[in-house]
């Protein structure tokens, strides 16, 4: 990604922007910011207010989440086309996670403004960005879900090992 705004080419090859046509990236290209974190900074922290999603154009984030017991857990690693905070956009609800930058970066903001502008400007883009979205959070879900049964399955065996009674 060079220095300006994104260019359409760069668009097409994320995830969040999959079927959505060339007029439609131009006009998110022109809008959108970009930024450039450093190594080491956060992105946002786990309970920060929310109205933003980012795209990793270059660089690596890692998302850390906090236990109940406060320590920080590092839940996911982030590259070029993935992109987080999306929760935010359809919920409103403050960060669920902090998200940390690993190497220097160059990230696409895309706030609510942003797709409030698109939906009056396309709805069909609009509705299919939402699809994408919708698409990454049941896929992080079926994940998330395989990881649970994976853990309450091992946790259950060991405890049931102890339970029984010695061989004779």
């Amino acid at each position: 990604m060079g220095e300006g705004p994104p260019n359409i080419d760069e668009l097409r090859h994320v995830g969040l922007f999959g079927a959505v046509n060339d007029e439609v990236l131009q006009f998110l290209a022109e809008k959108l910011v970009v930024l450039r974190p450093k190594s080491g900074d956060m992105v946002f922290r786990e309970g920060d207010p929310a109205k933003d999603l980012f795209v990793v154009m270059h660089g690596e984030m890692e998302v850390l989440k906090r236990s109940q017991s406060g320590v920080d857990a590092r839940v996911a690693l982030l590259g070029p086309g993935d992109w987080f905070g999306e929760m935010s956009i359809l919920d409103v609800q403050p960060r669920s996670a902090t998200v940390r930058v690993l190497a220097p970066s160059q990230l696409l903001r895309i706030g609510a403004t942003d797709l409030d502008a698109l939906y009056r400007h396309d709805t069909k883009a609009y509705a299919i960005i939402v699809l994408n979205i919708a698409r990454e959070l049941s896929r992080r879900l079926r994940v998330a879900d395989g990881l649970l049964a994976d853990f309450v399955i091992n946790v259950m065996g060991h405890y049931m090992e102890r339970r029984r009674p010695p061989a004779s």
